[in-house]
């Protein structure tokens, strides 16, 4: 199992943490990932850390898709690509209709059919077969449309082939599980329970025997996200850790398209899972943090005192024994936490 270090979206000010961007590198970590919400972007982050290490890969966690076309995905990871010696991860996601309609300005659309489309599309221009043609639901090459000047021809990438560039899809829907196995190798499932494999087992299977060529576990990397709350206060610990799960789960969405919150109720925590989204959507976010099960917490997260952590990463290293976890991206700024879990896991 590889390590990655997940740094997530800046705030006000952009700060890249290149200290502990650094140790993790000198460690033997993977990978680093970087976010964007509706503030920074995650490709100018991801480019300039890049262009600040040497061997460790830089991932996007995620790109929103409908921010930008398939077409300029492609350029942007095959330019990170060259510039890096082949150290960019391009990895992909919908989003919410909340952003995507309310700060991008586009329809949310089919956020599965898109990722599919999306990424055939990216595969084709870094194959450089020829011009890329394409005729999907989502996305037409060349566009035709209604108020389009009729002059678009197709076009071929002027860089390079690339297609070892790897392509994640960040996905937690059965439907989008069953399309990121198929299309995409990698997938983020933003946290899981390593001990629950089986609430992705048959949708990836699914994605595994429609894409065909023996395509499995061996060489798709199921890469969830793990924050760390290192504290001899457990209790403190547990509490670090509820508003990030309750803002997932009663904010981020609008009642009916909170795909954390059904995410949240298929892991077992249906009833908590609607009285946090229905006290968060009516304005009691406090009421609502409160009532993040702390059993949740400790499937999904690393929380407690060191020998703690150090005990419940053996789930972990089991899972991926069982090839059923490929990454860890862990969430913390904590350089104490990256020598724990190097000694560990590495």
């Amino acid at each position: 199992m590889k390590l990655g270090l997940s740094l997530g979206y800046s705030g006000k000010r952009i700060q890249i943490p290149f200290e502990t961007i650094n140790v993790a590198e000198s460690l033997g970590f993977d990978s680093v990932w970087t976010a964007e919400a509706y503030g920074s972007d995650a490709v100018t982050v991801a480019s300039w850390i890049l262009a600040r290490t040497e061997k460790i890969k830089v991932g996007t966690a995620i790109m929103q898709m409908p921010a930008r076309t398939p077409a300029m995905a492609a350029m942007t990871a095959m330019s990170l690509a060259q510039l890096s010696n082949n150290r960019f991860i391009a990895g992909l996601g919908a989003s919410g209709p909340q952003v995507v309609e309310g700060w991008h300005g586009v329809p949310y659309g089919r956020p599965v059919t898109r990722m599919r489309e999306y990424i055939q599309i990216m595969r084709a221009i870094m194959e450089r077969g020829g011009p890329v043609v394409f005729e999907g639901r989502e996305y037409q090459i060349p566009n035709h449309a209604e108020g389009t000047t009729g002059l678009g021809r197709p076009l071929k990438s002027i860089l390079e082939a690339n297609t070892e560039i790897p392509i994640y899809s960040a996905s937690i829907t059965p439907n989008g599980l069953r399309c990121a196995a198929e299309v995409a190798d990698g997938v983020f499932p933003v946290w899981m329970n390593p001990d629950k494999f089986h609430l992705f087992a048959d949708d990836l299977k699914q994605g595994f025997a429609k894409a065909g060529n023996g395509k499995s576990l061996r060489n798709f990397d199921v890469a969830p996200s793990v924050t760390v709350a290192l504290n001899d206060d457990l209790d403190a610990a547990f509490d670090s850790l509820r508003p990030w799960l309750g803002l997932y789960i009663g904010g981020m969405g609008a009642k009916g398209k909170n795909f954390y919150n059904d995410y949240a109720t298929r892991m077992g925590y249906g009833e908590a899972a609607t009285r946090i989204q229905d006290l968060y959507l009516s304005g009691k976010q406090r009421e609502a943090i409160a009532l993040v099960p702390r059993e949740l917490i400790d499937e999904v997260a690393l929380v407690g005192p060191r020998e703690r952590i150090r005990e419940r990463l053996q789930r972990w290293r089991d899972a991926g024994d069982r090839g059923e976890v490929g990454s860890m991206l862990v969430g913390t700024s904590s350089t104490e936490v990256l020598e724990l879990l190097a000694e560990v896991i590495l």
